[in-house]
């Protein structure tokens, strides 16, 4: 009876991972961005400028706020209650890009509900991570990381497949094509599937305690808790070299997830429906990665697991930049996301292991979230700058290898700790 009760709430717990994936593989990488670029913006090329826009200023927001709220969470208590704020946030603006018209005049609309949107589902990310040490066994963190990613990929499968057909393909509610409502629909079918499977979460999952129910004062003493962290992460060397490492190569890995389904579409003419089946294949290759590799990140460790599915992505990310039939772009991304999943699973597994103060896991995480956004508009900004520079997708494409190559030497230095 113990065993059902330990086992239901991480199984709530990774199906918070299959409702909020819809948002990252719906609206940031496939149809929304292709949706804006292709019939929203101007042209492909402006658009795509555009929205590496967003998403840098998103990414802005997130790095500044994603620590503060993790440092006031965690002198306040009740991580549970910040994760539902920011999920309603990311959901309501996301069911609200049903008014993003195919008209330039909906660019600015567009780009601020996902940018909401985006910082909504960022922040949530960062309560959300707090759960897994709270929830696993140390000897488990690394497999049920890899679980939650493995969920978040069959959801986001699951999700873009329904989309693919009962949306854009087939168009089962006979929606109007000549406003977009086939694609724009997207928004509250995304919104609806995020409440759905983050709701179970939120009744099985065990709240935090009530450390402070005085907001204003949690506001104030979680700034200065916050403001005095950041002035000793200096002398944490292991963890600061480490978050150094994360913002790197996750900058690049961040950058090659929002513009995937743009560069697809952009450089090998991929179509509507095929970017959509391109996004399901990719996924399923990242699901087998992430549940497959989870083992890996148990036995041998985290770190490990990390440069060696950098390793790959960056060998393997060479031919995409080169090839000119889209089949073989298509075999070549296939093997690439087998280890785009490991990345995330063991980078969320390392910063657990290397916290080892729970009583600050939103802090800590706040800070993870720190690191995988307050470079965030560089990645976006230089693929953006470089693509219109060049006036190549190509040539924006290849500036995300730099980040991970970086990340790769960073991570060289990280001290393993002793857990793992």
């Amino acid at each position: 009876m113990k065993e059902r009760k330990a086992i239901l709430p991480i199984a709530a717990w990774c199906a918070y991972d299959s409702g909020c994936a819809s948002f990252s593989i719906i609206v940031t990488t496939f149809i929304f961005s292709t949706y804006f670029t292709t019939s929203v913006a101007k042209n492909s090329i402006i658009g795509t400028y555009q929205w590496a826009n967003a998403a840098a200023l998103a990414g802005l927001i997130i790095a500044i706020t994603a620590p503060l709220f993790g440092a006031i969470s965690d002198y306040a208590g009740q991580h549970k209650r910040w994760l539902g704020f920011f999920t309603l946030v990311s959901i309501v603006s996301t069911g609200l890009l049903w008014f993003a018209y195919p008209d330039t005049k909906s660019v600015y609309l567009t780009l601020t509900l996902v940018v909401i949107g985006t910082v909504g589902y960022e922040i949530a990310q960062v309560f959300y991570n707090t759960f897994l040490s709270i929830l696993a066994p140390p000897n488990y963190i690394g497999r049920i990381s890899g679980w939650g990613w493995g969920c978040g990929y069959l959801g986001g499968i699951v999700a873009l497949t329904l989309a693919l057909f009962a949306f854009v393909k087939f168009n089962w509610l006979g929606l109007d094509t000549k406003t977009a409502e086939q694609i724009r629909i997207c928004g509250p079918y995304v919104a609806i599937w995020y409440f759905t499977f983050a709701l179970p979460l939120f009744i099985f999952v065990p709240e935090t305690p009530i450390k402070n129910a005085n907001i204003k004062l949690a506001f104030k003493e979680g700034s200065k808790k916050w403001l005095a962290t950041l002035k000793i992460l200096p002398k944490e060397k292991n963890i600061f070299i480490y978050l150094a490492a994360h913002m790197i190569y996750t900058d690049g890995l961040n950058t090659l997830f929002a513009f995937g389904g743009i560069y697809a579409a952009g450089t090998y003419g991929l179509n509507f429906e095929q970017v959509l089946l391109f996004g399901i294949t990719m996924n399923i290759a990242a699901g087998i990665g992430a549940m497959s590799l989870a083992w890996l990140d148990d036995w041998l460790g985290a770190k490990e697991t990390l440069i060696i599915s950098l390793i790959c992505l960056f060998v393997l990310g060479i031919p995409i930049l080169f090839l000119h039939d889209k089949y073989l772009f298509w075999i070549c991304a296939l093997f690439l996301c087998l280890f785009v999943g490991p990345v995330q699973s063991a980078s969320r597994s390392l910063m657990v292991h290397l916290v080892a103060d729970k009583e600050t896991s939103g802090e800590m995480f706040g800070l993870y979230a720190l690191s995988g956004r307050i470079s965030a508009f560089i990645g976006p900004w230089l693929l953006g700058a470089l693509t219109l520079l060049f006036n190549s997708q190509r040539v924006g494409m290849a500036s995300i290898l730099f980040f991970f190559v970086a990340g790769i030497l960073l991570l060289a230095f990280v001290k393993k700790p002793n857990c793992i």
